[in-house]
C-alpha cells in the first residue's frame, strides 16, 4: 500500500505533520510512516501518537548537511513505498524540500497553510505573490513533497496502533564537518505561540516607551513582538520577533498592533488572529482596514493610559 512519508527534525513539528498526514491518509487509502533521524525519543513519541515510527539510525548523517539529509530522505521512501512526502516549513525544512524535491523527481510546494482532499489529489492553501494574495495550488506529478507551515494543524494526540521500527539508509561521509553548536544570540521568546500579541511598529518614536510596553504585554499574559525594521533597522528588538512574510507568521487570539501602517509583508504574519486591534495616528494606515478594532490616537498618551487600566 502506498504511504505517505513525514518528516521534520523537531519533534512538535513532526507531530503537527502527522495531524496533516492523517487529513490525506483517511480519504485516499495510503499508510503514514514516520521518520526519525538519530533521535531515539523522538521515534517513541510518533509511535505513541499511533505512528509507524522508522528511526534511521546513521551517525554520518549531519542535519546542517541538507543534500545529505535529501539522499537519506530519498531511500526512506522508496523502501517504505511513498510518493508523498511532508516535512515542515521552517527555515532548514524549506531547504530541504527543494532538494529532496529534485532527487525524489518529484513536485514541490512550500509554505503551504491547508490542505484538502479532492478526487485523489491534494490541494494546497498558500501565501503567494508576496503574500498579497491566497492561492490554491496542487502537484500534478506522481511524487509529491509538501512544506507545511509550523502552526497550520495542531499537533496529534496520543492514539494507540503505533510502532517502532529501523530503516537503514546508505550515506557517504559528509563535506560537511560540524565543528560546535552555539545557541543564537537574542531572544527566547516563541511568538509563533503566544495566544497574546503586543506588536510594536514604527510608530513607536522611542525605544524608552519599550519598558512600558513589555510592562502592558506581561500584564495580558502575552508577548512583545514588532514589525521587521523595528528589530532589523532601528534594532530595537531580536530577530525572534519578528511578525511578517520575512519572520513569524502568527495566529494569536489577540494582537495588539501599535503604529503599524500594514504593509502587506506584515499583514501576511497576523491576518489569522482571532481579533486584531489597532492602534494609529493615522487614521488611513492600511492596517486599520484589517482590524476589528481602530483607536486613532497617538501612543505616547495612550500606553500610559492603557498600562493603567490594564495593570
Amino acid at each position: 500500500m502506498a504511504a505517505i512519508l513525514i518528516y521534520s527534525d523537531k519533534t512538535k513539528l513532526a507531530l503537527e505533520l502527522l495531524n496533516a498526514a492523517k487529513l490525506i491518509a483517511k480519504n485516499n487509502d495510503l499508510t503514514i510512516k514516520a521518520v526519525s533521524i538519530n533521535n531515539d525519543v523522538q521515534a517513541e513519541e510518533l509511535a505513541a501518537k499511533g505512528a509507524q515510527s522508522y528511526k534511521i539510525i546513521n551517525p554520518e548523517l549531519n542535519l546542517a548537511d541538507t543534500a545529505a539529509m535529501a539522499s537519506a530522505l530519498l531511500q526512506a521512501a522508496e523502501k517504505l513505498d511513498a510518493d508523498t512526502v511532508l516535512l515542515s516549513s521552517n527555515r532548514r525544512g524549506k531547504e530541504l524540500a527543494g532538494r529532496l524535491a529534485q532527487v525524489f523527481n518529484a513536485g514541490c510546494l512550500a509554505d503551504v497553510k491547508s490542505l484538502k482532499t479532492e478526487n485523489g489529489g491534494i490541494q494546497c492553501k498558500r501565501n503567494v505573490l508576496g503574500g498579497a494574495t491566497v492561492a490554491i495550488q496542487q502537484i500534478t506529478s506522481e511524487k509529491k513533497v509538501i512544506a507545511i507551515s509550523p502552526q497550520a494543524f495542531p499537533a496529534a494526540d496520543d492514539e494507540a496502533g503505533g510502532s517502532i521500527n529501523e530503516c537503514e539508509v546508505d550515506i557517504k561521509p559528509s563535506g560537511i564537518r560540524l565543528i560546535e553548536t552555539r545557541e543564537k544570540a537574542g531572544d527566547s521568546v516563541d511568538i509563533e505561540s503566544a495566544e497574546i500579541l503586543v506588536v510594536v511598529g514604527q510608530g513607536v518614536e522611542s525605544k524608552d516607551d519599550l519598558p512600558l510596553i513589555m510592562q502592558i504585554a506581561k500584564a495580558l499574559g502575552g508577548e512583545v513582538a514588532c514589525s521587521k525594521p523595528v528589530a532589523t533597522d532601528k534594532k530595537w528588538l531580536g530577530e525572534e520577533r519578528i511578525v511578517g512574510l520575512s519572520g513569524k507568521i502568527c495566529k494569536p487570539e489577540l494582537a495588539i498592533i501599535l503604529g503599524v501602517s500594514g504593509q502587506v509583508q506584515f499583514n501576511v504574519g497576523i491576518r489569522d488572529a482571532r481579533t486584531i486591534v489597532s492602534i494609529n495616528n493615522d487614521e488611513k494606515a492600511y492596517m486599520n482596514q484589517m482590524a476589528d478594532y481602530v483607536l486613532v490616537a497617538d501612543l505616547k498618551e495612550v500606553l500610559p493610559e492603557l498600562n493603567e487600566a490594564i495593570v
